[in-house]
């Protein structure tokens, strides 16, 4: 069986954490099995391994995320970088053309696709196991897996089996119904249905038939070729609805899914994360602080409040979710983003008297890590060693830099960073359009 995890996100349901480059399946905000902190993807990638599947996973994110990725998965998992955003179907069809084209994978294979940001107990991945068989034994095109309701929910959608007779394994679907209201979803839970977990199984052979009836390439090249064209399609409306011939397991153990803070934060280890303090008054409140200043929350409960270089969130947490639309019209540069080097943070940013574009960042990178070797078509940067020793590379002419030094870097010209030891640096950016992506990148020379 191959495991396709889909990964990445919008950054938008919890901003001010996440924006489009750390989305929330890299905030390390959940307590690990050690003790320690990590985030969903690492939780997702333990447990995967766990239970002896993470060798034949491969993740596909959006390209903007691949290096950020790297950093919380390790070196040999595969990743498969969108070049745009199109939506689970597209996601899942260019991983399934991978599959097929460049690993050769046997067509009745089975697939199983679910989402990074599922939260579970690990007894949920051993389930996985038991796709193949119930794909055989079915007889059906697709597996589904469900798991049994808590309370009434409208933020999840919902699978109506047909009753099984005899077959404690799967049942054969009636029904999905979308997200529907809370006196809809009691009339669903008492017909049986089952939450959505989002997690998918097919034969291989199933999707190849799909794509070529539909008129899809299965070939890695040519769906990166008219990725720029295609609709934002999900694969439960254009695949699962679809699907006649579909069957789904129960599983009856803890799931969730964290895409919202009053989800996320039922399973915070501390009310504060960060600089600040709640009053005891304060009931069922949680701060996280990612800033260098001191926050208090005094007297206000059932409050989420989360602050870092990219925003302030306060909010009640029956209505943090709304931060999502509130975001969709608002113009947004990520202030923080992780890369496999290091790091960097916006400090400032505006507009100058003519127009352009002027974006100061302080820069980290990790000693013995370097920046790929790239140019930008539109932009000029300035870079001043603060602290550590770097070289820098720049058209073929090495440059080694010490605390106070200053190079200039052209629009244009061919450049990457080596950190000889631990290195931060504040770089100036200079652009008409900083939002415009103008990256183009060489073989490294290092």
């Amino acid at each position: 069986m191959r495991i396709i995890l889909l990964c990445g996100g919008s950054g938008k349901r919890l901003w001010p954490l996440s924006n489009e480059i750390r989305s929330k399946v890299f905030l390390r905000l959940l307590k690990s099995e050690a003790g320690a902190r990590e985030s969903m993807i690492e939780r997702i990638c333990r447990q995967l391994n766990e239970v002896g599947l993470l060798q034949s996973t491969c993740i596909v994110t959006h390209h903007s995320q691949v290096e950020i990725t790297r950093n919380y998965d390790g070196e040999y998992i595969p990743i498969l970088a969108e070049p745009y955003k199109r939506g689970t179907f597209t996601a899942i069809a260019y991983a399934v053309s991978y599959l097929h084209e460049k690993l050769q994978v046997d067509p009745n294979e089975t697939i199983c696709v679910l989402p990074v940001n599922t939260y579970a107990d690990t007894v949920f991945f051993r389930l996985l196991l038991r796709f193949p068989d119930v794909l055989l034994h079915s007889k059906a095109a697709l597996a589904l897996l469900g798991t049994k309701p808590t309370f009434p929910s409208n933020q999840f959608g919902y699978i109506v089996p047909v009753l099984p007779k005899g077959n404690d394994d799967f049942s054969f679907i009636h029904q999905f119904i979308e997200k529907p209201d809370e006196q809809t979803a009691c009339h669903l839970i008492e017909h049986h249905a089952m939450w959505n977990c989002g997690v998918f199984a097919f034969p291989l052979k199933f999707m190849l038939t799909l794509l070529k009836d539909k008129g899809h390439p299965t070939q890695v090249e040519n769906w990166l070729g008219i990725y720029g064209h295609l609709a934002n399609t999900s694969f439960d409306r254009e695949v699962v609805e679809q699907t006649q011939s579909a069957v789904v397991m129960g599983y009856d153990g803890y799931w969730n899914d964290l895409g919202s803070w009053i989800a996320l934060s039922g399973h915070f280890e501390k009310k504060v994360m960060g600089s600040g303090r709640i009053s005891a008054d304060s009931s069922n409140s949680h701060l996280i602080n990612e800033l260098p200043y001191h926050i208090e929350i005094i007297g206000v409960s059932d409050l989420m409040v989360a602050a870092s270089f990219d925003g302030i969130l306060i909010a009640n947490k029956d209505k943090a979710n709304q931060i999502k639309d509130r975001l969709e019209h608002v113009p947004r540069i990520p202030m923080y983003e992780e890369k496999r080097w290091g790091f960097y943070r916006v400090l400032n940013y505006w507009k100058d008297e003519t127009g352009i574009e002027v974006m100061i960042k302080q820069v980290k990178l990790i000693h013995g890590k370097y920046t790929s070797y790239h140019r930008h078509l539109e932009r000029q940067e300035i870079v001043t060693i603060v602290t550590g020793s770097a070289e820098i590379l720049m058209e073929g002419k090495l440059y080694k830099l010490q605390a106070g030094d200053v190079l200039q870097i052209p629009t244009g010209t061919k450049h990457g960073i080596k950190a000889v030891t631990d290195l931060e640096l504040m770089e100036v950016v200079l652009c008409e359009d900083l939002a415009k992506e103008d990256i183009i990148r060489f073989s490294m020379m290092w």
